[in-house]
C-alpha cells in the first residue's frame, strides 16, 4: 500500500525527449568482497532506500 511515488534518489527521470532508451534506468553498484549482485536487485522494479545494491546505504 505504498501510495507515493517511489524512485531512485541518483537517478534523474526528466531525460532529454531526443534519447530513446529501451530499457528503464535502474541505479545498481558493484558491492564487492566476493558479492554478486542479484539479478533482482539489477532487472526488478522494488525500490528500496536501504538496500546495499541499489539504495544510499
Amino acid at each position: 500500500s505504498e501510495r507515493a511515488f517511489q524512485k531512485q534518489p541518483t537517478i534523474f527521470l526528466n531525460r532529454k525527449k531526443g534519447l530513446k532508451r529501451r530499457k528503464p534506468m535502474r541505479y545498481s553498484r558493484n558491492v564487492g568482497l566476493g558479492f554478486e549482485t542479484p539479478r533482482e536487485a539489477l532487472e526488478g522494479t522494488y525500490i528500496d532506500k536501504k538496500c546495499p545494491f541499489t539504495g544510499n546505504a
